[in-house]
C-alpha cells in the first residue's frame, strides 16, 4: 500500500534515467520508446516553469505518470499523464499531440486539461460565472471519463500528487483544494474501487481541513506505533505459523491504518481513540474463497470474536466490488485487533480497483468486474444532456454517486440500488420510464407511503400506476423531496419538456406568480427576468419554467439579483439626502446588518410595519428621534408618506454581510381546520431549523376556516421559500404567503 506522504522535498525528485529503468518490466522496447518521446516533448515544453515549491514543473509530471506506473497502467496512459498538462499551460496544441502520438493520447490529454474553452455566461456576476466555469471544467473531466476510464485515473493521479504538495500554497486554497478534494476525487477513488489512492487523498485532505484533530490523532498513533507494531508482527507469527500447521497458506502481514478512518470511526460510534478495534489489524491472503472461510474459523478458534464486529463482503460485495472477510477479536494479552481476510485477486481489485482491470478490457478476455464499473459510469452519464447548468450537473454527482446507496427490493425479490436517501419516485423512474410517469402512489413492505418517503435498506418496494397520466411539477420542487436521482429528475424534465408550449407558459406563469405572491413581492420585470436565464422572450423563459428547467432555487436567486441589480441602477435616483457629518465607511448595525451609506456606527431597528428581509426587497432608513435609524421597505406605505412629508429624514441604507443573522417575517397561512393542523405547521418550521417567535391562530365555526397568523425568525429569501412551500402541501391548506 502507498503510504500517505505529507511533504514533498527536494529529496523526493525523480530521477529521469532511474525511473524509465524503473517501468521497463513488462514493456516492449517500442513502448519505452513512445513514453521517453513524451517526457521528451513534456520537459521542452514545459522548460522554464516552476511549480509553488520551486521545483521544475516537469517533476510533477513524472510525479504524475509514476503514480499511474505503480498502478499498471498502459504505455499510453503513461504518456498521457507525463503530457496531461502541456495543453494547458504550453503552446502544444490538440493537433500537435495527435500528430505526434495519435488520437489516443490527445483524447486523454485533452479530457483532463483543467481549463479550456469554457462555456461564457451572459448576465451572471463575476463570481458565479467562476463557480460556473469550474464546475464545468469538472463536467468535462466526468463527461471524458466514460468514454475513456484512463481520464479519470490520470486526473486521480494528478489530484494526488498535488495533495503532497499543498503545503506550499497559501491557507486559504489548501483548504479550498482540500475541501474539493474530499468532496469529489477521494469518493471518485473509493467508487472505482482504486482504495490505496481513496486513503491517500482522505488522510491528505483531512490534514489541512481539520488540522488539529489530523495532529492529535497523528500523535495518539504514532505514541504507540513501536508497542503496537510489535504487537501485530507477534500476532500475524502466530496466526501464520496456526494456518501452516492446518494445510492453508497464507501471506500474513500487519495492515496500516489511516488517520482519517480512524477520525471517522470514533466520530461515527461514538468512541475515543482506545475503543478503535482495528488500529491494530492484520491482513491475510490466501488462493482460494474456501480458504477465506476456512482462515476465518482458524481466527475465531485462536481468540474470542467481538459481537457485532463481522462483514462478509465476500458473500455481500460493497456496490465499488470490495470483497473481503473483515472480522475483530480480542487477541493476545485481551487486546483488540481487526483481522481482514481475502485472495491475492481480491487484494490486487481493492488496491487498484477499475486500474486493475485496464489489461483485460485491451485484450481478448472479458471481465464482470470491469465490465459492472464501466455501465456505472455509462448509466450516470445517461442524463447528462438534460441539464443544461453545470453547477447543478456537479451538485447532482455528488449527491447521488458520492453518498452511501441502499438497497430495496422489488416485489419480485430483484435488488435495485439506489442513493440515500431515494424516494418511491426514483425507484419507480429506475424500474422504467412509464412506470415513474404513472406512478401514483407507493408500497412499503406492505403498507402505503408518501411519495417523498426515504427509502431504508433491505425494504420491498411496490409501486402503484394509474393507466394514464404523467408525473406532477410538484416532483420537480426540490423543497418536497420527491426526486432524489439525477435520472428521474430529467425523465420528468423530459416529459414536461414536450407537451404543448402554451401550457407550459400558463404553468410556468402561475409558479412565478405564486412564488412571487408568497414572498411578498409585489412587482417585477419578467422581461429583465428572462434576460437572466440567456431567454429572448418572456414566454420561452416561463415555458422553461413550466416544464422544470428552471428549479425554484435559480428561480429565487435570480430573483435577488434582479432586485441587487434594480437597486444599485435606481438609488441616484431615489430623493434621499444623507446626514451632513464627514464621509466614513459604512458599518453594520449590530442588531440588523443594515450599512448605512455614509455614516459610521448609528442604531438601526427594522420597522415592524413592512418587516424587512435580506434579498427580498430595496430598504431605505428613516432618521428617528433618539431611536437611530428604522429600516423600512421601499415600497412600505409608511415610507410613501414620508417621502411627501419629510424626505430630508430619509437616508440611504443597503444591507450589510452579516452571517447567521435572522429577521422577523410575519407570514399568513388559510386552511381548512382539522385537528393537528397546527401541530404538523409548527412540526414543518421545527424541522427546517426555523424559529417561530409568536404565532396566532382564528377559526370561523360556520366555514370551518382556519386563519394562522405567524413571525418567523429567517434568514435568507430562499429559507422563506422553501419553508412555505412545505407548508403549502399539508392537507387543508389552501393558501400560505408573507403577509403584506
Amino acid at each position: 500500500m502507498v503510504a500517505v506522504k505529507t511533504e514533498v522535498t527536494t529529496e523526493d525528485a525523480i530521477e529521469f534515467d532511474s525511473w524509465l529503468q524503473s517501468i521497463s518490466d513488462g514493456r516492449t522496447a517500442a513502448e519505452m520508446n513512445f513514453i521517453c518521446k513524451a517526457c521528451e516533448l513534456a520537459q521542452q515544453a514545459h522548460y522554464g516553469q516552476y511549480r509553488a515549491s520551486g521545483e521544475p514543473y516537469f517533476q510533477h509530471s513524472l510525479s504524475v505518470a509514476n503514480i499511474l506506473a505503480d498502478l499498471k497502467l498502459d504505455y499510453e496512459t503513461i504518456a498521457a499523464a507525463v503530457l496531461h498538462d502541456v495543453l494547458e499551460d504550453t503552446p502544444v496544441t490538440y493537433q500537435d499531440l495527435v500528430d505526434e502520438f495519435g488520437e489516443n493520447v490527445a483524447r486523454l490529454v485533452d479530457g483532463v486539461t483543467k481549463m479550456g474553452q469554457i462555456q461564457e455566461y451572459r448576465g451572471q456576476s463575476k463570481r458565479s460565472k467562476k463557480e460556473r466555469a469550474q464546475a464545468e471544467s469538472l463536467r468535462k473531466m466526468f463527461l471524458a471519463m466514460v468514454d475513456d476510464i484512463r481520464v479519470v485515473l490520470i486526473k486521480l493521479a494528478d489530484r494526488t500528487h498535488n495533495m503532497r504538495t499543498l503545503h506550499h500554497l497559501r491557507e486559504d486554497k489548501r483548504k479550498r483544494i482540500a475541501r474539493e478534494t474530499m468532496e469529489i476525487f477521494a469518493p471518485l477513488a473509493n467508487r472505482l474501487g482504486i482504495w490505496q489512492i481513496k486513503w491517500e487523498l482522505e488522510d491528505l485532505a483531512f490534514r489541512y481541513m481539520e488540522p488539529d484533530t489530523y495532529k492529535q490523532i497523528a500523535k495518539m498513533v504514532d505514541e504507540r506505533r513501536i508497542t503496537r507494531e510489535s504487537y501485530v508482527n507477534q500476532v500475524a507469527q502466530d496466526l501464520q505459523k496456526e494456518l501452516s500447521l492446518r494445510g492453508i497458506q497464507a501471506d500474513v502481514r500487519g495492515r496500516p491504518k489511516h488517520i482519517y478512518s480512524i477520525y471517522r470511526k470514533m466520530k461515527r460510534k461514538g468512541v475515543d481513540f482506545d475503543q478503535i478495534y482495528d488500529v491494530r489489524a492484520v491482513r491475510v491472503l490466501v488462493d482460494g474463497v474456501g480458504d477465506c472461510y476456512a482462515a476465518l474459523g482458524i481466527v475465531h478458534t485462536l481468540w474470542r470474536p467481538i459481537p457485532g464486529e463481522f462483514d462478509d463482503y465476500i458473500a455481500a460485495p460493497k456496490d465499488n466490488l470490495y470483497r473481503s472477510l473483515h472480522t475483530a477479536v480480542i487477541g493476545p494479552t485481551g487486546k483488540t485487533i481487526e483481522v481482514q481476510i481475502r485472495t491475492f485477486e481480491m487484494h490486487q481489485d481493492a488496491e487498484l480497483g477499475v486500474a486493475a482491470h485496464w489489461r483485460y478490457k485491451e485484450g481478448s478476455r472479458s471481465d464482470p468486474g470491469f465490465d459492472h464499473k464501466i455501465a456505472w459510469l455509462r448509466s450516470l452519464m445517461e442524463w447528462k444532456e438534460d441539464v443544461a447548468d453545470a453547477k447543478e450537473f456537479i451538485d447532482q454527482v455528488k449527491a447521488e454517486v458520492f453518498q452511501d446507496r441502499v438497497h430495496v427490493l422489488t416485489p419480485g425479490g430483484d435488488i435495485i440500488e439506489l442513493p440515500f436517501g431515494a424516494t418511491p419516485i426514483d425507484f419507480a423512474y429506475y424500474i422504467h420510464t412509464e412506470v415513474g410517469h404513472r406512478c401514483r402512489g407507493a408500497k412499503v413492505n406492505g403498507k402505503i407511503v408518501p411519495l417523498n418517503y426515504q427509502l431504508k435498506n433491505g425494504e420491498q418496494i411496490e409501486i402503484l400506476t394509474a393507466k394514464r397520466g404523467g408525473p406532477s411539477r410538484d416532483w420537480l420542487n426540490s423543497h418536497l423531496g420527491y426526486l432524489r436521482t439525477s435520472r428521474a429528475r430529467s425523465k420528468v424534465r423530459h416529459w414536461f419538456k414536450y407537451q404543448h408550449y402554451e401550457e407550459n407558459v400558463s404553468q410556468g406563469r402561475s409558479i412565478l406568480e405564486r412564488e412571487l405572491r408568497r414572498l411578498g413581492l409585489s412587482e417585477m420585470n419578467y422581461e429583465k427576468l428572462s434576460q437572466r436565464f440567456t431567454y429572448n422572450k418572456v414566454d420561452d423563459f416561463l415555458a422553461a419554467i413550466g416544464r422544470g428547467d428552471i428549479s425554484n432555487s435559480q428561480m429565487i436567486n435570480a430573483i435577488n439579483e434582479e432586485i441587487e441589480s434594480t437597486e444599485a441602477k435606481e438609488k441616484v435616483h431615489w430623493p434621499l439626502t444623507a446626514p451632513s457629518t464627514p464621509p466614513v465607511p459604512a458599518v453594520s448595525g449590530p442588531a440588523t446588518g443594515v450599512q448605512v451609506q455614509g455614516v459610521g456606527d448609528l442604531l438601526t431597528n427594522l420597522a415592524q410595519c413592512c418587516r424587512p428581509v435580506p434579498g427580498d426587497t430595496e430598504i431605505v432608513g428613516y432618521i428617528t428621534r433618539g431611536r437611530g435609524v428604522t429600516i423600512h421597505r421601499r415600497d412600505c406605505p409608511n415610507v410613501l408618506n414620508l417621502l411627501s412629508r419629510a424626505p430630508e429624514r430619509l437616508i440611504a441604507v443597503d444591507w450589510g454581510v452579516v452571517e447567521n443573522t435572522t429577521y422577523p417575517v410575519d407570514i399568513y397561512i388559510e386552511a381548512f381546520d382539522r385537528p393537528g393542523l397546527l401541530r404538523d405547521i409548527t412540526s414543518i418550521v421545527a424541522n427546517q431549523r426555523i424559529n417561530m417567535s409568536s404565532v396566532n391562530t382564528i377559526t370561523t365555526k360556520p366555514e370551518n376556516l382556519a386563519r394562522v397568523s405567524a413571525t418567523l425568525e429567517i434568514s435568507n429569501l430562499d429559507q422563506l421559500s422553501r419553508v412555505l412551500a412545505l407548508i403549502e402541501q399539508l392537507p387543508n391548506v389552501t393558501d400560505v404567503r408573507r403577509r403584506q
